[in-house]
C-alpha cells in the first residue's frame, strides 16, 4: 500500500496541494497551513495510506508543491 507523507511544519500555505486533491487536504483557518486528512502524525510528519486509485493524483501533488514536502511512498 502506498503512503502520503506530509512535513506539515515546512509547509507554505500555497493551497496547491487543495486544489488538485480536496478530497486528501485542507488549509487550517488556525494557522494557514495544509492539513492532510485522516492522516496520522507524529510530531509534524503526518502519514496516509492510500489507495492505488488515488496514487496518481497525489503524485500529482506531490511534484506541485513548491516546497517539496510532499512525498509518496
Amino acid at each position: 500500500m502506498s503512503k502520503i507523507i506530509h512535513y506539515r511544519n515546512k509547509c507554505i500555505g500555497c493551497g496547491v496541494c487543495y486544489e488538485l486533491q480536496p478530497e486528501c487536504w485542507r488549509m487550517s483557518k488556525r494557522d494557514g497551513k495544509a492539513t492532510l486528512l485522516k492522516a496520522v502524525g507524529k510530531k509534524d510528519v503526518f502519514i496516509l495510506n492510500i489507495s492505488s486509485g488515488q496514487i496518481a493524483k497525489s503524485q500529482e501533488v506531490a511534484k506541485a508543491c513548491p516546497v517539496r514536502i510532499i512525498k509518496i511512498q
